[in-house]
């Protein structure tokens, strides 16, 4: 039995549900309420597509390569620090991503809302880490797959009342909450540095 509550958080810091609001507002201002909706609903599909293939072949293409896992989650761990330092220090999720948008002008669902902005880099490698095959049964990787897929869930439905919640905590509020969930992936990422470097040291 997995730490549901444990693994909720940390899919929650690296998705960021928050962090994605101004995003899709920003993609879906010149879109009627219908067409938000769509926007919403593809944008979780290609999500929840990209994160449920890292977390199925993530670690068979890593053996295929012949990665020790330990080393992924080492490196992993170090690639999720720098992104948690990103959040806190540099430019808030909502901020960097919205400068994105205005300077490709590309406004789908795919690029930024969907990937990186849910289907972020940091989600793609909590999803290999949280499933690791040595370590987790099939039935705690399907519910590690499930708790990620309820976060997606609630990211769908905060799209949906995106408007609302914008009026409520605005984009400074946004980015206030991002950078916690920075702080809070920091810590996740040296947990999973600090595991990494145990695994190998049992290899040797």
């Amino acid at each position: 039995m997995i730490d549901i509550l444990a693994v909720f958080i940390t899919f929650f810091a690296v998705i960021d549900p928050i962090g994605t609001i101004p995003v899709f507002i920003a993609v879906t201002a010149q879109y009627d309420q219908k067409t938000k909706r769509r926007v919403a609903l593809l944008a979780t599909i290609v999500s929840a597509c990209v994160l449920l293939f890292f977390l199925i072949v993530g670690e068979i293409v890593l053996t295929a390569l012949s990665i020790p896992l330990p080393a992924f989650q080492i490196s992993g761990g170090i690639v999720l620090f720098l992104f948690a330092l990103n959040m806190i220090f540099g430019d808030s999720k909502p901020d960097e991503e919205i400068k994105s948008l205005q300077n490709s002008h590309k406004e789908t669902a795919i690029f930024p809302l969907a990937v990186p902005s849910i289907a972020s880099p940091g989600a793609m490698l909590a999803a290999v880490l949280l499933t690791k095959n040595s370590v987790y049964s099939l039935w705690e990787q399907t519910q590690t797959a499930l708790v990620m897929l309820s976060v997606l869930i609630l990211v769908y439905i905060l799209m949906l009342l995106a408007g609302f919640i914008n009026r409520i905590i605005g984009t400074s509020g946004a980015s206030v909450i991002s950078r916690v969930m920075g702080l809070i992936l920091s810590s996740i990422a040296i947990t999973n540095i600090l595991a990494g470097f145990g695994d190998y040291y049992k290899l040797l």
